[in-house]
């Protein structure tokens, strides 16, 4: 029987915390899905975990690629084998609330969407709140644009409206980038539920991250959509602001 939601996980040396994240999957009051859990050439137990899962539910299919590629190969082969109308992320480290396929699908299909977000919480290693991130109601490409606030784990899209829209082969900002793909053809992405995703921040080389993230961001601005120079320093200044007023 085809599943109506195809939920991808990539998953690469996560054996602390894959389990939480597969079972926030597994426990939600809408069951009619599939988890694809694609192994990105991890070295450790990551792999046999996720055939555990598999033997006990058989909602859960496991994918295992040759060597490492990144989170956007890992993706996007999950993409390819996936069976369901819609696709869900959901990153091996983070977390579901029960309840969050439920009401993002609702949702969408009340306002009609094709492409839709939640709010999500900001957990530390222990799962305590540090921050929470509130999502504007709708956002447009140049929204998007001025304020990269769409959580990869939070995201649903309707590939029966878009097709399969993959992630851009490169190692950072690639959600970035697809999202801003879509909204090249869809006028809006709405936002699905309140803070239904917990993304669990690791301490290691954050001021490092945060620096290749804005790297990176400049890189699509240039490279992937093609902005004139005068365009991406207006906004890559409005998402500079927006990154620190997010984190305040």
């Amino acid at each position: 029987m085809t599943p109506t939601v195809s939920v991808i996980m990539p998953l690469y040396n996560s054996v602390e915390f894959m389990d939480a994240g597969i079972e926030s999957v597994l426990r939600q009051t809408f069951v009619d899905l599939e988890l694809i859990v694609i192994d990105d050439g991890s070295t450790d137990e990551s792999l046999n975990r996720a055939h555990r899962f598999a033997k006990k539910d058989q909602r859960v299919r496991v994918l295992s690629l040759r060597k490492n590629g990144g989170a956007a190969v890992s993706r996007n082969h999950g993409i390819e084998k996936a069976r369901g109308r819609y696709i869900a992320f959901l990153d091996s480290d983070d977390l579901w609330q029960a309840d969050k396929l439920e009401l993002q699908l609702n949702s969408m299909r009340e306002r009609g969407a094709v492409f839709s977000y939640t709010d999500y919480a900001v957990v530390s290693l222990d799962g305590t709140v540090r921050r929470t991130v509130f999502a504007p109601d709708r956002v447009s490409y140049y929204d998007l644009l001025k304020n990269t606030t769409i959580g990869c784990s939070t995201v649903i899209y309707d590939r029966q409206a878009l097709g399969n829209r993959m992630f851009p082969l490169i190692r950072k900002r690639q959600d970035l980038a697809l999202w801003l793909s879509i909204l090249r053809d869809v006028d809006f992405a709405h936002r699905g539920g309140p803070v239904l995703t917990s993304y669990r921040e690791r301490p290691r080389s954050l001021s490092g991250n945060k620096i290749n993230a804005a790297r990176y961001t400049w890189r699509i601005y240039r490279a992937f959509e093609e902005l004139p120079l005068s365009h991406a320093l207006y906004y890559f200044a409005r998402y500079a602001v927006s990154s620190v007023l997010r984190r305040l």
